[in-house]
């Protein structure tokens, strides 16, 4: 078995396709209508391991949560990037362009080198080797 794909509600759909096109080289497919629901989406596709669909209803109620702080529920999903140096470089790159850091790169305890970054909808995301 493999997860097929991770499912994220956003308030602008274009905005965080884009995000996800620029800094982790998603491929979008086309843009999925249904006006009887209300209801846009696309699926994001990487060069490896599952795929990320983007949706966006107008009626769907905003996340509650803190993103500075945990909660019960999906938390973050991480993207690998090949290399301790990547994970350097995107996360330096992604500061000056404005894009909130919330953990520097760092060793964890498990064995990851990772950093934690927000996207455009503060959605946690961390980069990985």
């Amino acid at each position: 078995m493999k997860i097929e794909h991770v499912a994220l509600y956003v308030k602008d759909l274009e905005r965080v396709r884009s995000f996800y096109e620029t800094w982790f080289q998603a491929k979008a497919g086309e843009k999925y209508v249904n006006p009887t629901k209300n209801f846009q989406s696309y699926f994001l596709s990487f060069e490896n391991g599952c795929r990320l669909e983007l949706m966006h209803q107008p009626q769907v109620p905003e996340n509650q949560n803190d993103v500075e702080k945990q909660s019960l529920g999906l938390i973050h999903f991480a993207v690998s990037v090949g290399s301790v140096e990547k994970v350097d470089e995107m996360t330096a790159q992604l500061r000056l362009a404005g894009h909130p850091i919330l953990g520097e790169p760092r060793w964890t305890g498990d064995g990851y080198y990772e950093s934690v970054i927000l996207d455009p909808e503060g959605n946690r995301i961390e980069i990985t080797v």
